[in-house]
């Protein structure tokens, strides 16, 4: 029989909810107000330093963004980028991590022991540059993949996941005959999709919001992909003015950000519901049994 909560039960949850009703409406605020600030005009921001709701709606700041014709280019390089980068590094990192779970293998204390010292220490920005130019991938897309193809932590949480699965399941499919690949591709993968989705997850959202390695590696400004052209529309929105075929406008620079942040957001927003299921449960248990 369940008993009634006391009142300091009461008031527990009562403080418990009010908290983390304040603490949401915090960080939420500040997101209403940068898609809110995207679509006031130049006057309205002069005067008000927050912005809800604005009192007229205006599409100045995406006309500005959109008159630039390389847009759409820069775009379709960063979801090629994401896309190809995400599907590379989950290909690498479930080889290495698989094979860091196998008992058998000969130097897997130091492997663990040499990726762990890579979360501490990095070779640096010179000699990065140097290993990226002698490769040969100066002004190439793989020069954005490649230099962050495996993360450590996502290989570690990732190994940790596929230690967690019964041993059977190996031994059983060693008996009918399963290689060491068909074991990967047709056991444990399809038994960690959880933790692929969340591993998946943090890949994409990484090389979404990378722009320093396309800063260092790409000349080209074709190649830039939208975070860095992006990052050229605000440094150009406080002196150049937009040409929007029926008058010459400029902006104001402050909505010129917050239309920069709403659109380089969006996208990787979009992707976000069709993973949150997986997300806790990958994240938790790969951490966890580590």
């Amino acid at each position: 029989m369940v008993q009634d909560k006391t009142f300091a039960s009461r008031l527990f949850d009562f403080v418990n909810i009010t908290l983390l009703v304040i603490v949401s409406l915090l960080m939420l605020l500040p997101f209403l107000h940068v898609v809110m600030g995207s679509f006031t005009t130049a006057e309205e921001m002069a005067r008000k330093p927050f912005v809800l709701i604005p009192s007229e709606f205006t599409l100045s700041a995406y006309q500005y963004i959109l008159s630039t014709g390389t847009l759409f280019k820069a775009l379709a390089v960063s979801i090629g980028v994401t896309v190809g980068g995400t599907i590379i590094s989950m290909f690498l990192t479930s080889l290495m991590a698989y094979g860091l779970t196998r008992r058998d293998l000969d130097g897997r204390t130091t492997v663990n022991l040499m990726i762990v010292f890579t979360m501490l220490f990095s070779g640096g920005l010179i000699p990065s540059f140097l290993v990226v130019k002698a490769m040969g991938l100066i002004d190439s897309y793989m020069a954005m993949i490649l230099p962050s193809a495996i993360s450590a932590f996502n290989l570690i949480i990732l190994r940790s996941f596929f230690q967690g699965l019964p041993d059977g399941i190996e031994e059983s499919a060693k008996i009918d005959g399963c290689g060491d690949f068909g074991i990967l591709f047709k056991i444990v993968l399809p038994l960690s999709l959880p933790s692929l989705a969340t591993i998946s997850l943090f890949y994409a959202v990484n090389y979404w919001n990378s722009y320093f390695h396309a800063i260092m590696f790409i000349n080209d400004a074709s190649k830039w992909p939208i975070q860095v052209l992006l990052r050229q529309i605000v440094i150009a929105a406080s002196g150049l003015a937009a040409d929007t075929g029926n008058d010459f406008i400029k902006p104001p620079e402050q909505t010129i950000k917050m239309a920069v942040i709403v659109v380089s957001t969006l996208p990787i927003l979009i992707v976000y519901p069709f993973l949150q299921k997986y997300f806790a449960k990958g994240a938790l248990v790969g951490s966890v049994k580590g």
